[in-house]
């Protein structure tokens, strides 16, 4: 008979007088990978906050290993087992890799003085076991987001944490990074009895990877079982899509054929020193045009550069058949181009500040009368916002971190389209978002589209190319491999392009 490793029984928690766990029940068995799925806003998280210790139950009942625990701090949690590797990074870049794995649990030598030697071989060891190769004594900030995301999974290794929560931890991480963490992930649940408990809007890799399942909706638990069936058939992402939003989502058509109007923004042998070479592309009004690849082939750095984050080290750019050259985003905000960035955290939101100045800032003069801002103008502009793009915020007034992380994107989205762009720019529009809000989101998309507005999407994942775009441009090592029409667009035919590939005739 499997051993359990977490009851959670009859947990109950509200803000505000609003619930968002309704005596929910959660069991997970040791030695497994379970699912813990739902939109945003169904509540997986806070009870994951519960279980990590950073949030309070209002009312319920723990028990880790046959033991009843009572977890209030994020202390607790680690003198119990628990591992939180959140969804968004939790690293100190100004750190060293050694110092951002050991930080609060640092080993000491002779005198109290910090034995560095020690630690960095421990982190060579995990480093070791996960086929991985990171300098230690590097910088954090110097590391890609892939590799930032590893060593926040290797720390918990190093833990020696009995059981794991991953929120979101796949979402900057390669393909082949992403098989590598789940090799390492069911060895540990394999030969260590590591239990995990698994976050992530990737159905995909919720099938192929998870032994069990559970789904909340609306703070409610209305489903669990196991992903293989007792005829050695697995579970399908449409059953696990409709459980979590009620409805059937992913056989939903969300592309929109429209008008394609004239050239909007050249591009003529652009480069970017040390990511992209020469690359040439015409985007239309009213055109979606997919710009794809893999983890670290030009893309990001592609956008950015046309948003003035990035300097231009050649060619040129034309809006509208004049030209241009941004060289701070403030430039290209003022020319008419907009970009929601796919590093929300750092990029995007102002942490510091409310739901609604959030999705006012980029447009905040449209509200200003001389010297004085009308609050009562902003505010119903974020009330707009928040019902079309059915944002889920308790008050607009409450800082955007309370948000969970999909809600927080569409409000970042939210205040672009406040700005009216000529040409908007979104990397990994749905990065984070449940399988409901990302059709709410493209069909924004669509609409922006139908208004003549420009779309770039850079995007690792083929899927939302292929569901979404015109056109799509595939990136290999810095340069544009190929060029798809919505025709010959598919999965299969972006990764033969996007890993150096020819497609055949």
């Amino acid at each position: 008979m499997a051993e359990t490793a977490l009851k959670m029984r009859g947990i109950v928690k509200t803000y505000g007088g609003v619930p968002v766990l309704k005596e929910v029940d959660f069991t997970v068995e040791r030695g497994t990978i379970h699912a813990l799925l739902g939109e945003n806003g169904a509540g997986k998280t806070t009870l994951m906050n519960i279980l990590g210790g950073v949030t309070p139950m209002d009312r319920g009942r723990v028990e880790l290993f046959g033991e009843k625990v009572r977890i209030t701090s994020t202390q607790d949690a680690r003198q119990h087992g628990i591992a939180f590797i959140h969804q968004e990074l939790n690293v100190i870049n100004d750190l060293a890799v050694y110092e951002n794995m050991f930080l609060g649990n640092e080993l000491h030598g002779r005198f109290k003085v910090l034995d560095r030697k020690r630690m960095c071989e421990a982190c060579s060891r995990v480093f070791q076991q996960m086929n991985v190769d990171i300098d230690p004594r590097a910088m954090m900030g110097s590391l890609e987001t892939s590799y930032k995301q590893i060593v926040e999974i290797a720390k918990s290794l190093l833990r020696n944490a009995r059981l794991i929560i991953m929120d979101e931890p796949t979402t900057s991480l390669t393909q082949r990074e992403i098989d590598r963490v789940f090799a390492i992930m069911k060895g540990l649940t394999r030969e260590q009895k590591v239990t995990i408990i698994f976050i992530s809007h990737k159905l995909g890799e919720v099938v192929d990877f998870c032994d069990s399942f559970t789904v909340l909706r609306n703070g409610e638990k209305v489903a669990s079982g196991l992903i293989k069936q007792e005829d050695g058939s697995k579970i399908s992402q449409v059953e696990i899509a409709k459980m979590m939003v009620g409805r059937d989502v992913l056989g939903v058509e969300v592309y929109e054929p429209r008008p394609i109007g004239e050239p909007l923004l050249e591009v003529e042998n652009l480069s970017v020193k040390g990511y992209a070479r020469n690359v040439s592309f015409t985007l239309h009004s009213g055109e979606i045009l997919g710009i794809t690849g893999l983890l670290g082939d030009g893309k990001e750095e592609l956008a950015r550069c046309l948003f003035g984050d990035l300097p231009r080290s050649g060619g040129s750019v034309k809006l509208e058949g004049r030209p241009i050259e941004a060289r701070h985003p403030s430039d290209a905000r003022k020319m008419g181009i907009g970009m929601l960035p796919s590093n929300r955290k750092e990029n995007a939101i102002i942490k510091d500040l409310s739901v609604r100045a959030n999705t006012t800032i980029v447009a905040l003069d449209r509200y200003q009368h001389g010297i004085k801002l009308s609050l009562a103008e902003e505010a119903r502009a974020a009330e707009s916002a928040r019902q079309r793009l059915s944002i889920k915020a308790d008050k607009l007034t409450s800082l955007i971190t309370s948000l969970s992380g999909g809600n927080q994107q569409k409000v970042v989205l939210a205040k672009w389209l406040d700005a009216e762009p000529k040409v908007m720019i979104l990397s990994n529009p749905t990065q984070g978002v449940d399988v409901g809000a990302k059709n709410e989101i493209y069909a924004e998309i669509m609409k922006l589209a139908k208004q003549g507005i420009g779309i770039i999407i850079t995007s690792g994942e083929a899927q939302e190319i292929v569901k979404t775009c015109d056109r799509a441009l595939v990136m290999y090592h810095g340069e544009l491999r190929g060029e798809l029409t919505r025709d010959e667009m598919s999965d299969e035919a972006i990764m033969i392009l996007c890993t150096g590939g020819t497609l055949a005739g």
